[in-house]
């Protein structure tokens, strides 16, 4: 089934601050060649026959070509984020009037949370990442408004920031991960509840290949996560890989880049 994607253009992309491991203001960033690889991103999603919409990019955000942080939106409804660090603080509004504007009914949050960056929605349930970014409080004010069961994960990896480095539905009722990310009691409840679950390696996990986007039957996938990519085809998805390696430099992949707007269901 196609699904509908925010994503904002990296036009003011540069890695000038440092939140997490992955950021090295010393070394820089290349902006014309994010541009490129963002652009073949989206390009894949239009080919597999996805809805892509677009954010304007606001100068002096960097980091806001990383949608999936912007917001959570399941069944029609945005729950907005609240950044972390004051470099991104403003990108939370930003995003949460964007779909005001397009008569989402929207909640601006109370508490520390960064969107789908630490909530991930499968058919039944909203995986939620805590532990550096997004406050544990969060997830019950997300469960509050938007009427979904919340299980809150614990990362113990400051590489892993975002539960979307370190897991990601295949659908509705599976997930890939590393284990090495979480807490003990975390990894448990990930063993319980998704006993069939892609296990990642820790090479894979290195270069974000965990931070993928799956429509069920295909994966967009950073290209450099060959152990992930071929578990991925054993178990019959059609994979498609991406360069995003300048985008790395500030911590993000194909997910990061990627806010999937769910309707009413």
């Amino acid at each position: 089934m196609p699904k509908h994607f925010l994503m904002c253009r990296p036009e003011y992309f540069t890695v000038e601050y440092a939140i997490n491991p992955w950021m090295h203001p010393e070394a820089g960033a290349d902006r014309d060649v994010a541009v490129r690889q963002w652009e073949g991103l989206k390009a894949a999603y239009e080919e597999l026959g996805h809805e892509v919409s677009l954010i304007d990019p606001i100068e002096g955000l960097p980091d806001m070509v990383f949608a999936a942080n912007g917001a959570l939106v399941v069944g029609g409804r945005a729950y907005g984020a609240r950044f972390a660090y004051p470099q991104r603080g403003p990108e939370g509004p930003a995003y949460l009037r964007w779909f005001a504007e397009r008569g989402y009914p929207t909640l601006e949050p109370a508490h520390v949370n960064e969107g789908e960056g630490d909530f991930l929605t499968l058919d039944d349930v909203i995986l939620a990442g805590t532990g550096f970014r997004t406050d544990v409080v969060a997830h019950q004010e997300a469960q509050e408004y938007l009427g979904r069961p919340v299980i809150s994960l614990t990362l113990v990896d400051p590489r892993f920031y975002h539960l979307d480095t370190a897991l990601f539905p295949l659908d509705g009722r599976n997930v890939a991960y590393y284990p090495d990310a979480f807490s003990p009691g975390s990894l448990a409840v990930l063993r319980r509840m998704f006993p069939d679950a892609v296990i990642a390696t820790a090479r894979d996990a290195e270069v974000l290949g965990l931070n993928a986007v799956s429509d069920g039957t295909n994966v967009v996938i950073n290209a450099e996560a060959s152990d992930l990519q071929l578990e991925l085809k054993r178990r019959g998805y059609e994979v498609i890989p991406v360069d995003l390696s300048e985008l790395r430099k500030a911590g993000g992949g194909p997910k990061c880049c990627t806010l999937e707007i769910r309707g009413e269901n």
